[in-house]
Order: C-alpha cells, then structure tokens, then sequence
C-alpha cells in the first residue's frame, strides 16, 4: 500500500512521465510508425510555438527573437529525423541540417545573453552600485 502511494506521488509532481506512458501506449495499440508519431508531435509543438509567438505579439506587441528561433530549431530537428529513418539517407543533407541547428542554437543564446530586457536590468544593478 506504502508503494502505490509512492507512485502516485511520483506521477502527480512528474505528469510527464505519465504522458509519455499513455503516447507510447496509443502508439503500440494503434500500432503507428514510432518515427512518424515523433514527427507529428514535433509539428504540434511547432504550432504551439507559432501560436504562443502571435499571442504574445499581439498581448505585447513585441516579437521576441528567442520564440522564432525556437520554431526554427523544432522545424530542423523534425527534418533531421525524416532525413535520417529514410532508406537512402542523404548525410550531406543530413550534416548541413545538423549545422544549421548549431547555428540557430548559438544564435538563441545570444539573443538570451544580449536581449534588451537583460541589458536594462544588468544596467539597473550597475547603478544600485553606485
């Protein structure tokens, strides 16, 4: 009894585990391609992501960088898996895709490092100092 309480405690701070229990399960009932379930959940998030970005833009009135990227390296990380589960695997393609990812990846940090928002609080701190 001890041991059921433990486990519903664990997945009701760590729904996600539970989540992917029920995904993986419908996809081993529905009997579905495991790549091609990534893929559409990737797309979902890419959606997420596009509608999150809008409402923000329109809440705020700003678009923010960081968003945009996100989608991008979704978007990318989704063609890498279709590249490479096909048969004839084109690694040129497959490499060029993985360094664009690198590159968008470098780019998010920097707009996190150097966002506008950051910048006003750092220079903030700086006159507390003084």
């Amino acid at each position: 009894m001890r041991a059921i309480e433990r486990i519903k405690k664990y997945f009701s701070s760590n729904y996600e585990v539970l989540a992917a229990i029920i995904i993986f399960t419908i996809v081993l009932v529905a009997k579905l391609e495991f790549y091609k379930t990534i893929i559409l959940m990737l797309e979902f998030i890419v959606l997420m992501e596009v509608a999150k970005m809008i409402s923000d833009f329109i809440k705020k009135e700003k678009l923010r960088l960081r968003f945009v990227i996100d989608i991008f390296i979704i978007f990318l990380i989704r063609d890498v898996i279709i590249y490479t589960s096909n048969t004839n695997k084109d690694y040129f393609t497959i490499l060029f895709l993985l360094f664009v990812i690198f590159v968008f990846f470098i780019f998010r940090i920097l707009a996190i490092k150097y966002s506008p928002g950051i910048v006003k609080l750092h220079q903030g701190n700086k006159e507390e100092h003084e």
